[in-house]
C-alpha cells in the first residue's frame, strides 16, 4: 500500500511513538490530522514536520467516549476524508495487582480499550460507505503474552486484540483493514507516565525501556508493517520472541517472564 494521497489520523501523537509516527509520515506525500489532549504540544509536533500546512491538529480526549462521533465527522471535514486511523493513544500501568486500586484498572479499560473503541466505532460507518479503511491499533507485546506488575494494561491490550480480530472478520468484504502493532520495549517516556497503584504516576524510566528500541527505528518497522497491511506485527528487541515461544509453550513463557524479572 502507497501512503501517497492518504489522510492518516494519529492519536496520541503529541509524545512519543505518535510524534515520531508523525514526524515520519509528513515525509510522504499524505495529509494528517493529530489528535492528543495537549494542544500546545500538538502545535510542537506540527511545527516539525516537513509540511505544516498539510497537518492538522484536532484535540482529543480518548476519556470522553461520548465525544467520538463529532471528532469523527471533524476529521473526515478537515482534508474531506480519512484513510488511516492510528490508534496510538493511551497510558500504561506499574503495580503489583495487590496494590492496585480497581479505579486503576477501571481508567486502563476506559481509555486504551474503550476509548479506542468507541473513536474506532465512531469512524466505521464512514470506512464502510466508502468501502475501504485501514485501522492501526498500537497494542503491545502484553497484548500477546503478559508480564507481572502490569495487570490492568495487559488486561486493556489483550481486550483490543479480541475486538479487532472481530472487526477485521465482519468486515472483511467492506475492504476495511486491522494492523495491529505490537511494541517491545520502545525508549519513550511510556514508563515515567504509567500508573501506579493509587492512580499517581511513576514518574521514572526503567531499565529496560531506557534500553528499548529507539522511538525512530520502532517507528520505521510501524510503517514498513502499515503499508504491508500486515495483521499484526511484533516490533522490539530479543522480547519480541515471546510471542513464539507462548504458542509453543505457556508453561515456558511463564518461566522466562519470571526469570526476567521485569518491574
Amino acid at each position: 500500500m502507497k501512503l501517497n494521497n492518504k489522510t492518516i489520523w494519529i492519536t496520541g501523537a503529541s509524545s512519543g511513538i505518535g510524534k515520531s509516527l508523525a514526524i515520519a509520515l509528513s515525509k510522504y506525500d499524505c495529509k494528517l490530522i493529530l489528535s492528543a489532549r495537549r494542544t500546545e504540544e500538538l502545535e510542537k509536533v506540527k511545527a516539525l514536520c516537513k509540511q505544516p500546512n498539510d497537518v492538522s491538529i484536532l484535540p482529543l480526549d480518548l476519556a470522553n467516549n461520548e465525544a467520538m462521533t463529532s471528532m469523527a465527522h471533524k476529521a473526515i471535514s478537515t482534508f474531506g476524508k480519512v484513510d488511516i486511523l492510528v490508534n496510538n493513544g493511551g497510558i500504561s500501568q506499574r503495580s503489583a495487582i495487590l496494590e492496585t486500586s480497581i479505579d486503576v484498572d477501571r481508567k486502563l479499560m476506559e481509555i486504551d480499550y474503550l476509548g479506542t473503541v468507541a473513536l474506532s466505532k465512531a469512524l466505521l460507518p464512514y470506512f464502510v460507505e466508502q468501502q475501504s479503511g485501514h485501522y492501526v491499533v498500537v497494542s503491545s507485546l502484553m497484548g500477546k503474552f503478559s508480564s507481572a506488575y502490569r495487570s490492568a494494561y495487559c488486561g486493556a491490550k489483550h481486550a483490543l486484540h479480541g475486538f479487532f480480530d472481530a472487526l477485521r472478520l465482519e468486515h472483511d468484504k467492506d475492504n476495511v483493514k486491522v494492523t495491529m502493532i505490537c511494541p517491545g520495549f520502545v525508549n519513550t517516556n511510556v514508563a515515567r507516565n504509567a500508573l501506579t497503584g493509587d492512580g499517581s504516576k511513576q514518574g521514572y524510566q526503567d531499565d529496560m525501556t531506557e534500553n528499548g528500541l529507539d522511538v525512530d527505528v520502532f517507528v520505521q518497522k510501524m510503517i514498513k508493517a502499515i503499508r504491508k497491511e500486515k495483521y499484526e506485527a511484533y516490533i522490539g528487541k530479543f522480547e519480541k520472541f515471546g510471542v513464539y515461544v507462548k504458542c509453543l509453550s505457556p508453561r515456558l513463557i511463564h518461566k522466562l517472564v519470571l526469570r526476567s524479572k521485569v518491574k
